[in-house]
C-alpha cells in the first residue's frame, strides 16, 4: 500500500447558479454540517473558519466580490513546518482565483473550499474544457481521475449579489 505524500491539493469549487434557501445570517443544518477539518480562509477583515453566510454589514459581500483578491488559506492539521500551516501554499496553480460574483436577484450561492491529500507521484491537472469553465466542471470526475478520495478538510460560505 502506498503512503500518501504530505502534499495537499486545494480545490475551490463554486456551486454557482443554485438558489440556496438561507436567511440573512443563518445556515440550514445541511450547509452547517458541510464544514470540517479546521480549514481557514482569510480575506482582509473577514476570517472564515466555519460555514457561514457572508454578512451584508460592513460591505463584506461587495468586498469579497469586487475588492479583495484571493484569500489566504490555512490548514491547522498540516504537518509542523508545512507551508499550508502558515498559509503559504506552494505548487502548481490549476486555475487562477476568481472572486464570487453571484448574479443579481439569484439568491444565495455556495462557495466551497475542499482540501485533498494528493497521492505521491500523481501530478494533477485540468483538461482544456475544465480550464475554460470557471469551476463548472464535474468535481467528482476530477477526484476520481486523480484518486483523491475524501477531502481532508472542507469550508464553505454563502453569499448573494451585494446589490440585493
Amino acid at each position: 500500500m502506498a503512503v500518501l505524500a504530505p502534499v495537499l491539493v486545494l480545490c475551490a469549487f463554486v456551486l454557482g447558479f443554485y438558489n440556496v434557501e438561507a436567511k440573512s445570517d443563518t445556515l440550514s443544518s445541511l450547509d452547517s454540517s458541510f464544514c470540517y477539518g479546521e480549514l481557514q480562509v482569510i480575506y482582509p477583515g473577514l476570517d472564515i473558519d466555519k460555514c457561514l453566510v457572508i454578512p451584508k454589514d460592513q460591505n463584506f459581500r461587495e468586498k469579497v466580490s469586487t475588492v479583495w483578491k484571493a484569500p489566504q488559506v490555512y490548514y491547522s492539521g498540516a504537518q509542523k513546518g508545512d507551508g499550508l500551516k502558515k498559509g503559504e501554499i506552494q505548487g502548481r496553480t490549476l486555475t487562477d482565483y476568481t472572486p464570487p460574483t453571484p448574479p443579481q436577484k439569484s439568491g444565495f450561492h455556495r462557495y466551497q473550499f475542499m482540501l485533498f491529500e494528493q497521492p505521491p507521484d500523481t501530478p494533477v491537472s485540468l483538461t482544456e474544457p475544465e480550464k475554460l469553465s470557471r469551476g463548472k466542471w464535474d468535481l467528482q470526475t476530477f477526484i476520481t481521475r486523480f484518486h483523491l478520495g475524501e477531502p481532508v478538510a472542507t469550508l464553505q460560505f454563502l453569499t448573494q449579489n451585494y446589490k440585493d
